[in-house]
Parts: structure tokens; C-alpha cells; sequence
């Protein structure tokens, strides 16, 4: 019996040092998995610090216009007796775009010219006499001067074009006066230069300069864009609704097909450009007054506020002048 008791007591010694074993092994896994879910759970969300270009660009809408526009003007007054042109006919410098009635300037030359012939038949008549011809003489110089008058007056009746171009516009009518009251009776504008005009809010005025580069998206030419430079900043601002803008031209050397005055864009001017700059997700920046820090995750997965030095502070990223090499990896606020 004491025999047979031996082998079951080493059985059920071996049964317990199994059981102890696994429960043993168990813990610890489930203690590793513990932790791994706790790392997993405070983890964050990070960005790597790297290097490249940093732009920072000043956008507003603007709207296209010719760059070579003419105004012509009748100079002499009178009733619109024909009309050669319509809003989109191409012309040539000197085209004849209007006419108005010339009857009465035509009028008014031939009374000059008779009144001129008389004046001078009024000298020889005095130098044959052989009297003083200076009174006939004046009268001669003040006739031709009108007649001078009267024959820019039927020039005038004939409006032509002062430059190549598109008709954009006509602001009279058949039969009306060939003064309105716009600043001219047909307007033209050169259609292969055009140029964008764009009013920006003064806090980004201050930033723009002739010279610099611009992109410009159209809102009604689908995927159409192109680039220009700025030409010229106004130099007073405009104000209207409490808002102060400040005027910009801006140069469309290469306008895309279909491009047109009067459409409407969205202009972007870069106004700071940074090659091979050590740069971070201006997210990741934290600003309290002057001071700039961020968070820095060591290999450890240990965080460091680290105090930085900022330079170009672009649309998306900033240039990070000390304080960050590339290849660090910087917290972003927010769960992940």
C-alpha cells in the first residue's frame, strides 16, 4: 500500500508544480499585453522634422483687365450719323469707328474759306492802292486760324481707333449725340496683354513689392492657371464698408485660353521663400508672446518641451532656425 501511495503523491506533486507553472506564464503574458495596450493607448500623434522649402504666400480675388486699353472720343459735338463697329470687331490704329453728321461743320469751313479769300483780295487791294495793308493783314492771320478751327471741326466728325485692338464697348448710339456720359464713345483694349487687378487687405499689403512672383486659378476656366509678377502697388488705400484694401496690378504674361476682361481670379503672391530650411508643422509650434516651443518625443518615447527659433513662418510650415535638426520627431496637439 505504501508502495502504491508513493508514485500517486509524486503525480499529484508534479500536477501542482505544472498548474503553478502555468499560471505563471499566463501572469506574465497578460502582463506584457497590459502593457503594450497602455503604450498603445498614450501614444500621440507626431510629425518628423524635416528639411525643404518654406513659402508663405497672401492671397485675395482680383479680376482680369486689359493692360493696353484706349478711350476714343469725339471732338467735335453732333448728331451720331453712323456707327462702323460693334463690341467685338478687332480694328487697326486709325480705323473709322463713328461718324456724326458733318453737314453743319462742313458749313462753317466753307464760310471760313470764303471769309479768308475775301481777307486776302483785301491785301492786294491795299498794296495796289498803296496803302497801309496791316489791317487787311490781320484780318488774313485771324481768317486762317479759323479756318484752321473749322477744319479740325469735320475732322472731328470722324471718330477712329488711337491703337489696335478689341472694341470692349460702345456707349452711344445711332442717332444720338456723339458726347456721353462716359468718358468716351467706344472703348478698346489689346486683348493679348491683359493683366490682373486685385484689392488685398492692408495687414497684407504691407508685404507685397513690385517684383514679386504670382500664381493666378480662374473661377470660370475650369483647371486654368498661370503665374505673374506684380507690377505695381497703389499707394493710397481704398476704403469701402470699413474695410481698407490696397489696389496691386499684377502681370499676365501667358493668359490661358478663353481668358477674358472682366473674369474673376484668385491670386496668390508669395511673399517669402526659404530653400533647404529646417522645417516643422506649424501646428506643432506653440506661441506664448515672443517665447516658441514644442514638444519633442525622444526614443524613449519621452516627451521635451524644447524652446525654438522660428524664421519664415510659411502658409502650412514654419522655418525652425534653432532649437530642431531633421529627423526629430515633434508632438501635434490633439488625440490620434
Amino acid at each position: 500500500m505504501n508502495a502504491l501511495r508513493r508514485p500517486t503523491t509524486l503525480v499529484n506533486a508534479l500536477l501542482v508544480l505544472l498548474i503553478v507553472g502555468a499560471g505563471l506564464w499566463s501572469w506574465t503574458l497578460l502582463r506584457d499585453a497590459s502593457g503594450t495596450a497602455r503604450a498603445s493607448a498614450s501614444g500621440v500623434r507626431t510629425v518628423t522634422v524635416t528639411e525643404g522649402t518654406v513659402t508663405r504666400t497672401v492671397s485675395a480675388d482680383g479680376t482680369v483687365a486689359g493692360a493696353a486699353t484706349a478711350t476714343a472720343t469725339f471732338t467735335t459735338p453732333g448728331t451720331v450719323a453712323s456707327i462702323k463697329v460693334k463690341v467685338g470687331d478687332r480694328v487697326g490704329a486709325g480705323a473709322l469707328l463713328a461718324r456724326v453728321d458733318p453737314t453743319g461743320a462742313e458749313r462753317d469751313l466753307e464760310l471760313a474759306r470764303a471769309d479768308l479769300a475775301a481777307a486776302e483780295d483785301a491785301v492786294d487791294r491795299a498794296e495796289d492802292a498803296g496803302t497801309d495793308t496791316g489791317p487787311a493783314a490781320d484780318a488774313v492771320t485771324e481768317a486762317e486760324l479759323t479756318v484752321d478751327e473749322a477744319e479740325a471741326a469735320v475732322a472731328g466728325t470722324k471718330l477712329t481707333a488711337p491703337m489696335g485692338g478689341t472694341v470692349i464697348a460702345v456707349n452711344g448710339s445711332l442717332g444720338g449725340s456723339s458726347t456721353t456720359d462716359k468718358s468716351g464713345f467706344v472703348d478698346l483694349a489689346d486683348l493679348n496683354k491683359l493683366q490682373i487687378t486685385a484689392a488685398f487687405p492692408e495687414a497684407d499689403a504691407t508685404e507685397l513689392q513690385e517684383g514679386q512672383s504670382a500664381t493666378i486659378t480662374w473661377n470660370a476656366l475650369q483647371g486654368a492657371g498661370t503665374t505673374g509678377t506684380v507690377t505695381a502697388v497703389a499707394p493710397t488705400a481704398t476704403s469701402e464698408d470699413d474695410v481698407v484694401t490696397y489696389g496691386v496690378t499684377i502681370s499676365l504674361p501667358d493668359p490661358p485660353e478663353g481668358a477674358k476682361p472682366g473674369q474673376t481670379v484668385k491670386v496668390a503672391v508669395v511673399t517669402g521663400n526659404v530653400d533647404n530650411a529646417v522645417m516643422v508643422d506649424s501646428v506643432a509650434v506653440t506661441s506664448a508672446g515672443d517665447r516658441k516651443t514644442v514638444t519633442v518625443l525622444g526614443g524613449d518615447r519621452r516627451q521635451e518641451i524644447r524652446q525654438v527659433e522660428v524664421g519664415l513662418e510659411g502658409d502650412d510650415v514654419y522655418q525652425i532656425t534653432s532649437g530642431l535638426t531633421p529627423g526629430e520627431r515633434v508632438v501635434l496637439p490633439g488625440p490620434r
